[in-house]
């Protein structure tokens, strides 16, 4: 999201020397991406942040693929995933491809014990059920249903929820997630016709800043490997900080849907995009509105993407006997569509309550054996005409 911000305290001209009302140094940071060609900002910390005091155990957090090919239609019940009191534990990891990783996550107990730096991926997590705080080292965002929580990559975070009863959609994505080009001018400003624009996206507002020493543990995610360091100095010791490279939140709720006299195909209802993938959100809206208008999508073959949907609420029109918490693989190469009954229910109809999150892929995801668990395997026999 190419956008300005400045949080805390920061010296009026970059690379200068800059110091407490006590007279220490401060130390600056880029924090940036690609090289020094993306978008990035400068941190002001009270201890230098290179400070590593041990390394600890490393561990291979790799998904465990159970198909590597997959040309079956799945569906997951992604509410089956067991909570897990462990925050890293409980993310369960069930499509993935060089491009992304989509997992579940039920974790029950706000992540406290331990800093997480993802150096892999940029992260979406969108918040099923649950509210709380995400803490990074670049300020705080409180969070509740229906956000999504935009994680650039290397964000040292921890996140406090509310309660026990939590359940994340998580995406990885190995190249930076943006908001979609086509909803920008060349300035970045968001266009007139986008479906959403920066009031509606949230950075940080309260910003934690501690200068202590000390043994704080950070889990460090590196080519899926886990990796533990000890640091000397506290994580969250940014004083200020300005640029933009930072995490934000997005409500889904906030997404103005667009709509036409007949069914517009599912880029309208794009949110973000990287070089591998897009997201999309789906949200209540009216119906097509000419007098023929068939609001059920048409049937139509994926020749160059595989479609996953999550189900969050209310009833998704196009398919039958959904649960919140369900995913669907729609993978290319085969044709997919309604449900029968579908189509025929949807005309006439003025308007539908379905909240839904859609990843569409340009390269095949592959099935992991966490997501058999939970998989109907006889998905794919759903289309059929039962006399």
């Amino acid at each position: 999201m190419p956008r300005y911000h400045t949080l805390g305290s920061i010296p009026l001209k970059r690379h200068t020397v800059f110091k407490d009302e006590n007279d220490n140094f401060l130390y600056e940071e880029l924090f940036g991406t690609i090289g020094f060609d993306g978008m990035s900002t400068l941190l002001y910390h009270t201890q230098r942040p290179t400070q590593v005091k041990k390394v600890l155990s490393s561990y291979d957090v790799s998904p465990k693929i159970a198909v590597a090919k997959n040309m079956k239609s799945l569906s997951l019940k992604g509410f089956k995933v067991s909570p897990n009191e462990d925050y890293l534990k409980s993310r369960i990891p069930v499509l993935v491809n060089n491009d992304c990783l989509i997992s579940l996550a039920a974790p029950s107990a706000s992540l406290r014990d331990y800093f997480y730096k993802n150096t892999d991926a940029d992260e979406v997590i969108f918040i099923h059920k649950g509210s709380g705080k995400l803490r990074t080292m670049l300020g705080n965002i409180d969070f509740s249903y229906g956000d999504y929580l935009v994680i650039p990559r290397g964000m040292i975070y921890q996140i406090d929820f509310d309660d026990e009863n939590n359940r994340l959609f998580i995406v990885e994505s190995k190249n930076p997630i943006y908001t979609p080009k086509r909803y920008r001018n060349w300035f970045g400003q968001m266009l007139e016709h986008a479906p959403f624009c920066e009031r509606d996206m949230h950075p940080p507002s309260e910003l934690e800043t501690y200068n202590e020493k000390g043994d704080f543990i950070m889990k460090v995610k590196k080519q899926d490997y886990m990796h533990e360091y000890v640091y000397a100095v506290h994580p969250f010791s940014v004083v200020g900080w300005d640029g933009y490279n930072f995490p934000y939140k997005f409500s889904i709720h906030d997404f103005e849907p667009i709509t036409g006299r007949v069914h517009l195909p599912p880029p309208i209802h794009q949110t973000f995009e990287s070089a591998g993938f897009v997201i999309c959100s789906f949200v209540p809206r009216l119906y097509d509105y000419h007098p023929k208008a068939v609001p059920a999508p048409y049937n139509h073959s994926n020749i160059d993407s595989d479609e996953v949907l999550y189900y969050v609420d209310g009833d998704f029109m196009s398919r039958n006997n959904i649960e919140k918490g369900q995913i669907t693989l729609h993978p290319a190469g085969i044709p997919h569509g309604p449900h029968p009954g579908a189509m025929e229910r949807s005309i006439g109809k003025k308007e539908t309550e379905e909240l839904a999150v859609m990843v569409d892929t340009f390269k095949p995801l592959m099935v992991t054996e966490e997501a058999l668990k939970i998989a109907d395997e006889d998905y794919f026999t759903s289309w059929l005409e039962h006399e």
